[in-house]
């Protein structure tokens, strides 16, 4: 008899957590989502818990965790700028004592584990696009440093436990990830264009308006992280998952106001403090090592986030 994987999806009640738990439900495994629900809701998952094979436990992973599976997805740790810089500390030990704390479990389990890190480890980048030798141009000592070292240092983690005690890892670096269950109030550029177009309000530029991101609709994201799981041993990466197309954040805004039909103008602001000028993922590793890359485009994605938005305000 052949029995369902159990996963773990540590922050499985987040924006791209709850689309993961869902996709591996769907695949025939047993779900155990944890989440200590501080940027994370059950809404996120309230459609998923008549499933006979998911669970919820709130927990948050900066505590050690006792259960018996055979992967993990380690996912838990704010990742919006306005949740992250709320309580830094609490950010870096998410980061890092979770990071402990998961491996401790993998290691006594011997379960497969991937690490959720972010394309924030390459810092403010000086090559582009970005490739997964770039070891980064990271301020260690910014407002955004808790993320950032926090990551590099579960990284760090995650290798060393690698080769000090042959434990099978998966690093994924997450460039900007958009769709429906984003937070409304987290202070991105995908959910703040949208929802200032929706509320009639003009749409905030920081700086010129010609720095770039890249964004990758959540369902390629997941697909993505899924199969660096499947990979076999030989395949740790860190490999890098994120849309190559490439946007100045004026495009996206004005894509936004096209797809609301909102009457909203431009104004400009001071660019933050270490706010990168061009992200851009190389995913030529992920196309050979995974056959992945995305296929949403953003017109379609962004449709879809505006549609979920839209019932957001509506229901509130």
């Amino acid at each position: 008899m052949h029995l369902a994987p159990r996963i773990l999806v540590t922050g499985g009640a987040g924006f791209i957590g709850s689309f993961l738990c869902a996709r591996l439900l769907e695949e025939g495994a047993e779900v155990l989502c944890v989440d200590n629900f501080f940027t994370g809701t059950r809404t996120n998952v309230a459609h998923l818990m008549d499933n006979p094979r998911f669970e919820l436990m709130r927990h948050d992973v900066t505590f050690p965790l006792f259960v018996e599976v055979d992967q993990i997805y380690n996912l838990a740790c704010p990742a919006s700028p306005v949740h992250y810089q709320f309580d830094p500390v609490q950010t870096t030990k998410t980061s890092v004592h979770g990071a402990i704390n998961v491996l401790g479990l993998a290691k006594r389990t011997k379960a497969k584990i991937l690490q959720a890190s972010t394309s924030e480890v390459y810092g403010d980048p000086e090559i582009h696009p970005q490739t997964e030798d770039y070891w980064g141009h990271v301020n260690p000592i910014g407002p955004r440093s808790c993320y950032d070292e926090g990551k590099r240092c579960a990284e760090t983690l995650f290798f060393d436990y690698h080769r000090q005690h042959g434990m099978e890892i998966k690093v994924a670096r997450i460039f900007n990830t958009y769709g429906p269950r984003m937070h409304p109030n987290d202070g991105r550029v995908v959910s703040n264009f949208i929802m200032q177009a929706l509320r009639g309000e003009d749409i905030t530029l920081y700086g010129d308006g010609q720095q770039t991101r890249s964004f990758c609709y959540v369902d390629d994201l997941v697909d993505g992280l899924v199969r660096l799981m499947n990979t076999g041993p030989e395949t740790t990466g860190p490999i890098n998952l994120g849309n190559p197309g490439e946007f100045t954040i004026k495009e996206l805004a004005e894509l936004v106001i096209e797809l609301t039909g909102a009457q909203s103008q431009l104004v400009h602001k001071p660019l933050p403090q270490d706010d990168p000028r061009q992200r851009q993922p190389d995913i030529t590793r992920a196309k050979r090592a995974l056959d992945w890359e995305p296929t949403v485009r953003l017109r379609d994605g962004l449709q879809k986030t505006v549609d979920y938005f839209k019932e957001l305000i509506a229901a509130a």
